[in-house]
């Protein structure tokens, strides 16, 4: 007798051939990708290819001119960014967006009367929780925002940029933490900076170049593919709209 196939677990997110327009011009086209629950997809491409404007499209930060974005099934193309977010859509921008005259632990609290998750995940900010977020280091501040996405019990996360002026080995850290999300069964899309450790973090990768998919597939298999992956970076210079906030930045700071 032969045994059934296995199914296919149905994503948490997915993403059909989506247009995201700016200033008039579109600048994300026909983009398709999925996010699976417990799973990191990461989301890569060189500057100015639509990265960021693909993960506000997603969230509903502007609207998108064509395609559906799904969660688990349901259409939420339309829904307003407060419903997504009801739905389970978290989004970490770009900016460490921390309310600076705020403690740590108020700023988490905007978020869920309890905090213990965010102290948890960061124990370091439990020994900071009663210090203004404006005094706190890029990196504890990255860690005040994700912590607060984490307390918003998210079914997927989005993520811009998060090791953007970031010192290394703080980056590490907020890798490993986005790798303990994933692990709590949460399925994240990631846009990083830093292919080869993103690569090696998610378990499928997305490269954008022209605003479109330029490679896509299991991390490890696109992590091998380096002059593919170097071509689809190389491919921004034909791109027809350039995306003014999707920014790369290399400089660091103190953690």
């Amino acid at each position: 007798m032969t045994p059934p196939a296995a199914s296919v677990p149905e994503a948490v997110l997915s993403v059909e051939e989506l247009q995201v327009d700016r200033v008039g011009q579109p600048v994300i086209r026909g983009v398709d990708l999925t996010v699976q629950a417990g799973e990191v997809t990461v989301l890569l491409g060189a500057n100015g290819v639509g990265k960021s404007t693909l993960l506000d499209g997603i969230s509903g930060v502007i609207p998108t001119s064509k395609g559906r974005v799904l969660m688990g099934g349901t259409d939420i193309t339309r829904l307003s960014r407060r419903r997504r977010v009801a739905l389970g859509l978290s989004y970490v921008q770009q900016g460490r967006t921390v309310f600076p005259n705020l403690t740590v632990e108020e700023n988490l609290l905007v978020a869920a009367h309890r905090p213990h998750q965010a102290f948890d995940l960061f124990p370091e900010l439990r020994r900071r929780a009663t210090v203004k977020a404006a005094s706190l280091s890029g990196g504890e501040q990255q860690m005040v925002v994700l912590g607060r996405a984490l307390l918003q019990q998210p079914r997927v996360l989005l993520i811009d940029e998060l090791s953007l002026g970031l010192a290394p080995g703080i980056v590490d850290r907020m890798l490993a933490a986005v790798a303990a999300m994933a692990a709590d069964g949460i399925g994240v899309l990631l846009v990083e900076q830093f292919a080869d450790r993103a690569l090696a973090l998610g378990q499928y990768a997305t490269v954008l170049a022209r605003g479109s998919v330029a490679l896509q597939g299991r991390a490890s298999e696109v992590r091998g593919q380096p002059d593919r992956l170097q071509a689809a970076y190389l491919g921004k210079t034909e791109a027809a709209a350039v995306d003014p906030n999707d920014r790369n930045g290399s400089t660091t700071e103190d953690p």
